[in-house]
């Protein structure tokens, strides 16, 4: 990790131990490594007993950050840890069976990290324990959708990433 990203990491490490929930705004270039500080603070939250969500604009990305994930967990799964942190991706072509049972993996607690796009704040998605929600490209959703995924959790934490400069102002 550069510099930067453990500066970044360190702040949200103090954020999350605080007693106040966490709404922060990570912001970099395309490729500057938000996914994976993002990731990071999901196995934070993962490794005191939450469930993460990451929500993605587009399918594709969803898929990605899914595959990537996985990828991730079963390398760190093989090396590293006795824990298998299982990955689920929720979205909304998939077959109704694929679906019932990812569904039931969330509502369990058997998936640690969901991703999926706005599948996740659907009325048919409980989450057993959600304590951080990562909105990806968060310009790309509206308040109100953002609003809708954090109350799926009793105060989940709120990491938005975006890739687009926001003013200060708003």
């Amino acid at each position: 990790l550069t510099k930067a990203q453990l500066k970044v990491l360190s702040e949200i490490k103090n954020d999350l131990l605080s007693e106040k929930p966490i709404n922060r705004l990570l912001q970099g270039d395309v490729g500057s490594g938000k996914t994976i500080v993002s990731l990071i603070a999901m196995l934070i939250a993962v490794d005191n007993g939450y469930q993460a969500a990451i929500m993605a604009p587009t399918e594709i990305l969803a898929d990605q950050h899914a595959k990537n994930i996985s990828a991730m967990m079963k390398k760190l799964h093989d090396q590293y840890s006795e824990r298998e942190i299982r990955v689920s991706l929720l979205l909304g072509g998939q077959k109704k069976s694929e679906r019932e049972k990812r569904l039931q993996e969330i509502e369990l607690q058997e998936a640690y990290i969901v991703v999926a796009t706005h599948a996740l704040f659907e009325e048919k998605v409980n989450y057993k324990n959600l304590g951080l929600v990562v909105i990806d490209e968060q310009h790309r959703f509206g308040v109100r959708q953002r609003a809708r995924l954090q109350s799926k959790g009793k105060t989940p934490e709120v990491l938005v990433m975006s890739a687009t400069p926001i003013p200060r102002t708003i």
